[in-house]
């Protein structure tokens, strides 16, 4: 009798999760909280094609572009009005964690959301226009140096986010005392950034190799320089890296999601399952390499703790460089 009870247990919990899996996927929905070209945008439409491709979710994802405040509009959005929401992810990035180490969404904190899982690492990149007279990173930092006023970089997230400080980074690294002096202009995702650029309205534009890529294949931008520690594989093979032109700069973009803070466990562990699904296909390596995406294998209780570590870090970043007290 106990062994027929156990196995009425053990089946009904087996449909619960399944029914939560179910619901998960009913109307799955990814917010990008940024316009469209970015790479939330980028995360958002590409995991959401990818996982519909493998089965893992059997309608389109819906993704809404919901920009604001570095993402901040759509971080009180989820906790303040969908916070029990199954069906709904966010694309996140270290320009998450960045905005909310430094306090700049409002009342809110990383604990009021559940981290989901990584898809990858971007590396940072900084670019110019294809027919800018810069060639390299220092060549830049240089004109920098000498008259800081003359050159405004364009990045997607705000002022001291993740975009923010990877040109600080750079800055530091070349010997720039007051890296405050770089005059940084914020826009609501990289997209957006670039077509800044392109407009002449900026001399320079540092983002992430995803958010780039589409831009270099149409021949609109050139990256002079990749914050990576080696030269990236394939298609990026040529582009430079900061550390090869002697400046000791890396900066990796984590990618992933997270979920409204009030999603049940058995919708959170759907979700955390899927995209480990995802990471773990043949197909998702082959959109990361095309990407230029590196491997960063994280879901559920150790992506929680990695984001907790990442805002530990950027809070002491952004206090050494004075973004932050």
């Amino acid at each position: 009798m106990k062994i027929t009870v156990t196995r009425g247990l053990v089946a009904a919990a087996a449909l619960s999760l399944s029914a939560f899996a179910a619901q998960a996927q009913e109307n799955p929905e990814c917010i990008a909280p940024a316009n469209p070209g970015g790479g939330w945008d980028f995360t958002c439409r590409q995991v959401g094609k990818s996982l519909q491709d493998l089965g893992l979710i059997d309608k389109t994802m819906q993704v809404v572009n919901l920009a604001g405040g570095g993402g901040g509009v759509a971080f009180a959005e989820v906790v303040n009005k969908r916070t029990d929401d199954n069906s709904l992810i966010v694309a996140a990035s270290s320009a998450t964690a960045t905005r909310l180490a430094q306090g700049a969404y409002p009342g809110n904190s990383m604990d009021q959301v559940r981290w989901l899982a990584a898809i990858g690492a971007d590396y940072g990149v900084i670019a110019v226009s294809a027919d800018s007279e810069v060639e390299t990173l220092p060549q830049l930092l240089d004109t920098i140096k000498a008259d800081p006023t003359s050159v405004s970089v364009a990045g997607g997230s705000a002022v001291g986010g993740w975009d923010h400080l990877k040109v600080l980074i750079a800055a530091s690294a070349y010997g720039i005392e007051d890296v405050r002096s770089v005059k940084y202009i914020a826009f609501d995702g990289g997209g957006e950034a670039v077509t800044q650029l392109l407009a002449g309205s900026v001399q320079a534009f540092t983002g992430d190799i995803s958010e780039a890529k589409g831009f270099v294949d149409s021949g609109d931008i050139k990256v002079i320089a990749v914050l990576s520690p080696e030269r990236l594989p394939g298609e990026f093979a040529d582009f430079p890296t900061a550390k090869e032109q002697g400046v000791e700069a890396i900066g990796a973009n984590w990618r992933g999601f997270y979920a409204p803070g009030g999603m049940s466990d058995e919708a959170y562990d759907a979700w955390v399952s899927k995209i480990g699904d995802l990471y773990a296909s043949g197909e998702w390596k082959e959109v990361m390499a095309a990407n230029g995406l590196a491997p960063l294998d994280l879901q559920g209780a150790d992506f929680q703790e990695f984001v907790a570590g990442s805002v530990a870090q950027i809070q002491s970043i952004s206090k050494d460089i004075g973004i932050i007290k």
